[in-house]
């Protein structure tokens, strides 16, 4: 079957997934997030030990789409969608190779935790990072509250997310949550990563990744599930609505805290 919106390729020890709509800043609709899980899959199966994410375009991705966040109001479309999300972060944070986020551009929201769901995060010195839920009265989902607290510790993690405060690759890289912030182009420090760990004892590196997802599995599972049950709450709140409709409108929010 092939793929429309992520373009994936194996290059001898090493795999590429790139979001592929550009037209939208690579935003997640069910489409997109379904051939993500086909494409981790696929480089489940394949001969690779590297496993690079990637968008096309002006970004790495703004985040779940808003289209699809409001034509999916009724439980049953809102449920399948989060469900299909938890998958490919599971998928992603526990695949047996050596995953890297090559970020560039905005990476928000959904797309943040996607990033922050891999082994390595490499940002150019030009992206903007950002949990940015607050803005819409939502909480973080793919895993974002756990990957957070993992990179930053609870206090700091509950800041940031009620802050969504928008962060520059150095300003990410001095809290944790940025591995390597790059200057030159991104495909080859990427590639430059990428040809030093394949000098590496690579099965080794995918032993011990394997011993911490199995231990963790559990506890990021329990955190989708509650993000999924806790999001479905927050777009029944008056203030969410606002959030989209202020958003729609581009003026700012008048949150009341209902």
């Amino acid at each position: 079957m092939g793929m429309e919106t992520v373009t994936y390729a194996v290059h001898g020890r090493y795999a590429t997934i790139e979001m592929n709509r550009p037209d939208v800043l690579n935003a997640m609709n069910e489409q997109m997030l379904r051939e993500l899980l086909q494409a981790l899959k696929l480089a489940c199966e394949s001969e690779a030990d590297i496993v690079v994410l990637s968008g096309s375009g002006r970004g790495f991705s703004a985040g779940g789409d808003i289209k699809t966040m409001l034509n999916s109001i009724d439980n049953s479309g809102f449920s399948g969608v989060m469900d299909l999300i938890s998958e490919v972060i599971t998928t992603l944070y526990t695949l047996p190779k050596v995953t890297v986020s090559a970020i560039h551009g905005p990476a928000a929201g959904l797309g943040f935790s996607l990033a922050l769901a891999a082994d390595y995060v490499v940002a150019h010195s030009s992206s903007v990072l950002a949990m940015n839920f607050i803005g819409i009265g939502l909480v973080p989902d793919g895993g974002g509250h756990y990957f957070m607290e993992k990179r930053l510790g609870e206090a700091k993690a509950k800041q940031l997310i009620w802050s969504g405060e928008k962060l520059s690759a150095d300003e990410a890289y001095k809290l944790g949550l940025v591995d390597l912030v790059c200057d030159v182009d991104l495909k080859d420090a990427v590639q430059s990563l990428v040809s030093e760990w394949l000098q590496k004892p690579v099965k080794a590196m995918i032993a011990s990744k394997n011993i911490y997802s199995a231990v963790k599995k559990p506890e990021l599972e329990n955190i989708l599930s509650l993000e999924k049950e806790t999001q479905y709450n927050m777009r029944q709140s008056q203030d969410h609505q606002e959030g989209i409709n202020a958003f729609l409108e581009k003026r700012k929010p008048q949150f009341t805290g209902k």
